[in-house]
């Protein structure tokens, strides 16, 4: 499937899924980093789990594009990109960057959309995308996010169905897929029933440029890391002199006589 059809997809269904993105090595590398960054986490005193969390059987990683230049890279990437413009456009802003390890016994979340934590409804357009990266097989029993066929199309809460939960499908993916998700697909987290078996997934979130991100990155970013960043992300960061205020012009100013 090229590029034109997995938009399609998207934008028809709410989501697509991308094989082999990465290659099983640069998987594994993920993975390795993405318990490392945990444990640094943990070491800083940040916890590993939220209050929505039903038990400790969900591992949280945030701030990713801190830990480690791996993610920078893969926050980046020029498929994640590429799907990002084509829901979004060109003026977007990386709103965050994190993990959800589910480990054996983990519990479902309360079932959301995305777009309506960072923007009040109606929501008339996808405003915000997430990207997925899989590091494992995902499938229903070790916890596949669970999402609602075609709730991209909602533009108001009231507009769900009776007894929506029970309507909910798993994503099935391979480890090294990418599940690219519009912002406004309702979804949850599985249930890990496996006795052994993780399921590592990071969440690269990304908004139109008049949406307030999620991260203060200019805040969340240390100054060697704010350094090191290239010019392209420091602008989808929004980190850089003018912050959003070159994204937001564009959308206010756009006919020329307002000027």
């Amino acid at each position: 499937m090229g590029l034109a059809e997995q938009v399609s997809a998207l934008r028809d269904r709410g989501f697509c899924v991308v094989d082999e993105v990465l290659t099983p090595e640069e998987t594994s590398r993920a993975r390795e980093r993405l318990w490392a960054a945990a444990r640094e986490n943990e070491q800083r005193g940040a916890s590993l789990h939220l209050p929505i969390d039903r038990n400790a059987s969900n591992v949280r990683v945030f701030g990713l594009i801190e830990r480690d230049p791996l993610f920078r890279d893969l926050i980046q990437h020029p498929l994640a990109i590429a799907l990002v413009t084509a829901l979004l456009g060109e003026n977007f802003l990386i709103s965050n960057f994190t993990a959800n390890i589910a480990l054996p016994g983990s519990q479902p979340m309360k079932p959301h959309s995305d777009q309506g934590i960072v923007v009040p409804e109606p929501w008339l357009a996808p405003w915000s995308i997430n990207i997925i990266w899989c590091l494992n097989d995902v499938h229903e029993s070790n916890g596949a996010t669970r999402y609602l066929p075609l709730s991209h199309r909602l533009t108001r809460r009231d507009e769900l169905p009776d007894g929506y939960e029970a309507m909910m499908k798993p994503f099935e993916a391979a480890a090294g897929s990418i599940i690219a998700m519009d912002g406004r697909l309702w979804h949850t987290s599985g249930a890990n029933v496996t006795a052994n078996e993780e399921r590592a997934m990071m969440f690269g979130y990304y908004s139109a440029g008049f949406i307030r991100p999620q991260v203060n990155w200019n805040a969340a970013l240390s100054p060697e890391t704010l350094r090191a960043l290239p010019p392209r992300l420091t602008r989808w960061l929004g980190v850089e002199e003018t912050a959003n205020l070159a994204l937001g012009a564009h959308l206010v100013f756009s006919d020329p006589r307002q000027h």
